[in-house]
C-alpha cells in the first residue's frame, strides 16, 4: 500500500512523483521503461512562446523541469527580445541524453520515491472511487490516490503512408486496454493525433547554405536559484532553412500517399491546429512560396539533427525526396523517418480544477491524456495534480491557480472550461492578463504559493522577500533623486540621439521615458541594486498605466470568481435558458459565474437569466 501511484514517466509523470514524494508522501511511479523517463520523443526543446513562461513558472512553483533544462541545455535564448516584456520568453535547446539522466538522478535521490518498471492495464474502482492499479500480470497495487500522465501511450498507433503500426514512440508497446476501462468507467474518450519529423545525419547537411542561428550572449536560466551552468562560447547551434517550390510540389503530386490525405481512411485523431504537418502546411496556405525550418541539434554525443517544421506522415521514399529538395538538404542521410502517431485522450472537461475527475474519486490526470501537447504543458499539469493529490491526503484545499495569476491557471481553466478539438497548445494570446503573466516575474507572482504547499524551502522564501523589498527601495530610490543636465550628460543624451530634457528630471520620470533604459541612466549615476531587481522596477515604471488597467480588469473578474454556483444546481429547472448554454452548463459544472462565462455556446443571456435564478433561489449573487 502507498498514498500516491503516478502512472507514466513522461514530463507530467516526473513532476507530479517529485512533487508528492517531496512533501513526504509514499510515492510509486509506475513506467513501462525507466530508460525512457523524461524522454523527449519530439522536438528537443524547452520553453518557446508562452511555454517558457510557464517552465519559469514551474520553477517557483518548486517543481523541477527548469533546473534540469539549466543543467543539460545546448543553447539558450530568449525570444521576442525587441517586443514587449508580456511576449517575451525563454527557450532552450536540450539534450536528450543528459536530460533524461539529470532527471532520473533527481527523483532517484527522493526518500519517498520509488520507480517500477511495468504496465498498468486497469485501476481498482470501490464505490465509484479509485484505491489502485492493476498490472497487466494481474498483480494489484493499493493506494489512496492514482494520477494517470500516459502521454501518448493509449492505444497508440504510428501511421506511415499507407501502414498502421500499434506501438508508441520509440517502438514501444502501447496501452492496449486502460482507455477502454476509462470508458467503461464512464470517461468520454477522444482520439487525438501528433506527428513528428525526420532526423538527419549532421555530417551530410550543407549549412553553408542555411542559416546560422546561435544562442544569447548573455547568460540566462529558467531557475530561479541555479547560476548559470554553461560557457556561451560553448552552445551550439541552431540553423534555419526553407522549403522550396520543388518541395511543395513534391507533397502535392503525392498527396494521396500521406496517411492524413487518403493512404489511410480509418484516421479519427485530430492532428494539432498550430503545429501541422508539412502537408497540412501546404495545402492550407497554398498562396505561401516557402515554410520555414530549423535545424536543430538532439545531443552532443551523436550527430542526429531535428528538422523541426517538417512532421509529416507520407512514405519514406517520398519523404527521401521532400527532405532532398531543401537547400542544404541535397545530399542529405535521413537517420529516422517522420510520422504521425494516433492515441486515445480523455475529454477534458470531466476535471475538477484540482485535475481530480469529477467521475471517479482521487483519480487525477496530468499531460496529454488530458488533450494537451507539448513537454511543457504536461510537466505543469503533473505538478499541479502532485500538489494537489498530496493536499487531499493532508485534508487540505486544492492550490488552483486564476487565470490572472499563472499561464498554467489559463492551461487548466482553458481545459475544464472549453475542453478541446485539437490538442491544446499555450499561446500567449490565449492569457487576456499576459502583461501581468511576465517571465521575468513568475517568482514574485508564484514562490508563495509553492511555499505554503511545501515545495518552496525557508531559504528560497527568504531571498523572494529580500528581493521584494529591495523592489520597493529602488523604486523609492528613483523617486528620490535626480539626474542633473550638465555638459557632459547633454553629450551623452544627444550622441544616442535621445531627447535633452530642458530642466533636472528624477530618475523615476525619466525611466518612464520610453527611449531612455535603467542601462543608460547608469552611464551618469549607478544603481545600488542586483540586476533581476532593476528589471522589474524598468518595465513597472514603463508599463505602469497598461500593468494598473490589467489589475483592474482582474480585479472584475474576481468579483464573479466569488459568485460561487452551489453545487446541487438542477439547470433543468432554469427556465429560458438555451438548451446549447444548459447542456455545456451540465457538462462543465462550473464552480463560479466567471467560470460559467468563459464556456463555449454560453451567452450573456444566458448568464443574465442563471444570475437571476441564483438570486431567487439561493439568494445569491447580491
Amino acid at each position: 500500500m502507498v498514498d500516491i501511484i503516478v502512472v507514466g514517466g513522461g514530463h507530467a509523470g516526473c513532476e507530479a512523483a517529485y512533487a508528492s514524494a517531496y512533501k513526504g508522501h509514499k510515492t510509486l511511479l509506475i513506467t513501462s521503461n525507466i530508460k525512457n523517463i523524461a524522454d523527449m520523443p519530439c522536438n528537443p526543446h524547452i520553453g518557446g512562446s508562452a511555454k517558457g513562461i510557464v517552465v519559469r513558472e514551474i520553477d517557483a512553483l518548486g517543481g523541477i523541469m527548469g533546473k534540469v533544462a539549466d543543467k543539460t541545455h545546448l543553447q539558450i535564448k530568449m525570444l521576442n527580445k525587441g517586443k514587449g516584456p508580456a511576449v517575451q520568453s525563454l527557450r532552450a535547446q536540450g539534450d536528450k541524453i543528459t536530460y533524461p539522466k539529470e532527471m532520473l538522478k533527481i527523483l532517484n535521490q527522493l526518500d519517498n520515491l520509488t520507480i517500477k518498471e511495468a504496465m498498468v492495464e486497469d485501476l481498482i474502482i470501490k464505490d465509484k472511487e479509485v484505491a489502485g492499479v492493476i498490472l497487466e500480470n494481474g498483480l494489484k497495487i493499493e493506494s489512496k490516490i492514482v494520477i494517470l500522465t500516459t502521454g501518448t501511450y493509449l492505444k497508440a498507433d504510428i501511421l506511415l503512408g499507407n501502414t498502421r503500426t500499434r506501438q508508441g514512440p520509440h517502438g514501444e508497446r502501447p496501452s492496449n486496454h486502460l482507455s477502454d476501462k476509462l470508458k467503461e468507467y464512464g470517461f468520454e474518450i477522444k482520439r487525438l493525433k501528433t506527428g513528428t519529423p525526420q532526423r538527419i545525419d549532421r555530417k551530410s547537411i550543407d549549412f553553408s547554405r542555411t542559416k546560422m542561428e546561435p544562442g544569447d550572449d548573455k547568460y540566462l536560466t529558467f531557475s530561479f536559484d541555479l547560476e548559470p551552468q554553461y560557457k556561451i562560447e560553448d552552445q551550439m547551434p541552431c540553423y534555419l532553412t526553407y522549403t522550396t517550390e520543388e518541395t511543395h510540389k513534391i507533397i502535392m503530386d503525392n498527396l494521396s500517399k500521406s496517411s492524413m490525405y487518403g493512404a489511410l481512411d480509418d484516421i479519427k485523431g485530430i492532428g494539432p491546429r498550430y503545429c501541422p504537418s508539412i502537408e497540412d502546411k501546404v495545402v492550407r496556405f497554398k498562396d505561401k512560396e516557402r515554410h520555414q525550418l530549423f535545424i536543430e541539434p538532439e545531443s552532443k554525443y551523436y550527430d542526429d539533427m531535428y528538422l523541426q517544421g517538417f512532421s509529416t506522415s507520407m512514405p519514406k521514399d517520398i519523404q527521401e525526396k521532400m527532405v532532398h529538395s531543401l537547400p542544404g538538404f541535397e545530399n542529405a542521410k535521413i537517420l529516422k523517418y517522420g510520422y504521425a502517431i494516433e492515441y486515445d485522450a480523455i475529454y477534458p472537461t470531466q476535471l475538477k480544477a484540482s485535475l481530480e475527475t469529477k467521475i471517479l474519486k482521487n483519480l487525477f490526470t496530468a499531460g496529454q491524456i488530458n488533450g494537451t501537447s507539448g513537454y511543457e504543458e504536461a510537466a505543469c499539469q503533473g505538478l499541479m495534480a502532485g500538489i494537489n493529490a498530496s493536499l487531499k491526503l493532508e485534508g487540505k484545499k486544492p492550490l488552483i491557480l486564476k487565470r490572472n495569476e499563472a499561464y498554467i491557471g489559463v492551461l487548466i481553466d482553458d481545459l475544464i472550461t472549453k475542453g478541446i478539438r485539437d490538442p491544446y497548445r499555450l499561446l500567449t494570446s490565449r492569457a487576456e492578463f499576459r502583461l501581468l503573466l511576465r517571465s521575468d516575474n513568475a517568482d514574485l507572482r508564484l514562490r508563495k504559493h509553492g511555499y505554503e504547499v511545501g515545495l518552496i524551502d525557508e531559504e528560497r522564501i527568504k531571498r523572494l522577500n529580500k528581493k521584494e523589498k529591495s523592489i520597493k527601495e529602488c523604486l523609492n530610490w528613483l523617486k528620490e533623486n535626480k539626474l542633473k543636465m550638465t555638459n557632459e550628460v547633454e553629450k551623452e543624451f544627444m550622441k544616442k540621439n535621445i531627447q535633452v530634457p530642458k530642466t533636472t528630471m528624477t530618475l523615476e520620470n525619466l525611466l518612464k521615458r520610453p527611449e531612455i533604459t535603467i542601462e543608460f541612466l547608469e552611464n551618469f549615476i549607478k544603481l545600488p541594486y542586483e540586476e533581476d531587481v532593476k528589471e522589474q522596477v524598468e518595465i513597472y515604471l514603463k508599463y505602469e498605466g497598461y500593468i494598473a488597467k490589467s489589475y483592474k480588469e482582474a480585479e472584475k473578474m474576481l468579483k464573479l470568481e466569488k459568485k460561487q454556483i452551489p453545487k446541487d444546481i438542477d439547470y433543468d429547472k432554469i427556465k429560458n435558458i438555451a438548451s446549447e448554454a444548459r447542456q455545456k452548463l451540465k457538462e462543465v459544472e462550473p464552480e463560479t459565474i466567471a467560470q460559467a462565462i468563459r464556456i463555449s455556446g454560453v451567452n450573456p443571456s444566458d448568464i443574465s437569466i442563471l444570475s437571476i435564478y441564483l438570486k431567487k433561489e439561493y439568494g445569491k449573487n447580491e
